[in-house]
Parts: structure tokens; sequence; C-alpha cells
């Protein structure tokens, strides 16, 4: 009995010192908060200069540039399980040498392939991108991100269409509803 009375008093002990703690923390909290909003509020926003902006990015004047002849494909409505392919090409309209360091999917359903080598000033070259509706169903906008040596280094291509179902899903007859396994 003297052990349970010891225990409970301890037990309550420690709960009062923790709600205690608790509430100097938060004012720490509040005055750390305040001071992060002072500080925000004075300090200037930056922006991550790899990203278009709503303002357009400047870019050196010899700095080259990329300049696609379309930027979004709709490949339309396809049957699940059919592939997509799609070339987006594009000119270097600046005036050094195009690097495309690399072209990614927002998914493994898309492949891109990009040139490997430099694209000269007014030269072209192409991206060609495989989209794979195997397992898809319903509108689908896949996009690829390129990266270059461009200002800013981010570009992005979409593909989009409709994806329908390979087989219907059978309704209920005259015998009743279907069971599905």
């Amino acid at each position: 009995m003297k052990k349970n009375l010891i225990l409970a008093a301890s037990f309550a002990v420690a709960i009062f010192a923790t709600s205690c703690d608790n509430n100097a923390g938060s004012d720490n909290v509040t005055e750390t908060e305040a001071t992060a909003t002072e500080a925000t509020a004075t300090e200037p926003v930056v922006e991550n200069p790899n990203v278009a902006g709503a303002e357009e990015a400047v870019a050196p004047e010899n700095a080259p540039v990329i300049s696609f002849a379309e930027t979004s494909y709709d490949f339309g409505t396809v049957k699940q399980g059919e592939v997509v392919e799609h070339t987006f090409k594009f000119t270097n309209t600046g005036k050094s040498p195009l690097i495309i360091e690399s072209a990614t999917a927002t998914c493994g359903c898309t492949v891109p392939e990009s040139p490997k080598e430099p694209i000269a000033p007014g030269e072209t070259g192409e991206i060609k991108v495989n989209f794979n509706s195997t397992g898809k169903a319903g509108q689908q906008s896949p996009v690829v991100t390129v990266r270059a040596n461009t200002v800013p280094n981010i570009t992005q291509v979409t593909l989009k269409g409709t994806v329908e179902p390979a087989s219907t899903i059978p309704t209920a007859g005259a015998d009743g509803p279907v069971k599905r396994n």
C-alpha cells in the first residue's frame, strides 16, 4: 500500500513538473515565432534562380537558349497498353553551345531520350519521349523536365491525353450481378 501511494505521488509530481515546462516552452516558441516574423518582414525573399518565375529570367548575352517548337503534345485517346511516341524538336537560339544535362519524367511510364552532344547556336535537336499507357486509365499528363545550361536551367514539356481501359467491366444482366475475381 505504501509503495502504491509513493508511486502515485511521484507520478503526480512528474505530471505537474512536465505541465509547467510545457507552458514555459510555449512562451519561448511564441517569442521565437515573433522574432522570425519580424526577420522575414525586413529580409528580402530569395527566389530559386533555376526555375522560371512570374517575371522572365534575364539570361547573359552569350548564353544558350532552348526554344521548343511545341511545349505540349496532345496524344488524344488511346487504349490502355498502347505506347505513345512523340518527338519534341527544339532550336538553340542563343549564342553559345547548348548542353542538355538531363531529361527526366514524372513517372516510370514516360521515358525521354535527349541528345548527349552539345547543340551549336542555330542548330536543332530533338527529345524523343515514349509514354507507356499500361496500368493507366483516364486523363494523363506526364511531364518531362529538361535541365540544360540555359537561364533558367529547367524547362518542361508535357504530353496529355486520355487512356481508355482495355476491357469494359461487365454489368448486371438478366441473371443478376456479375462476380469479378
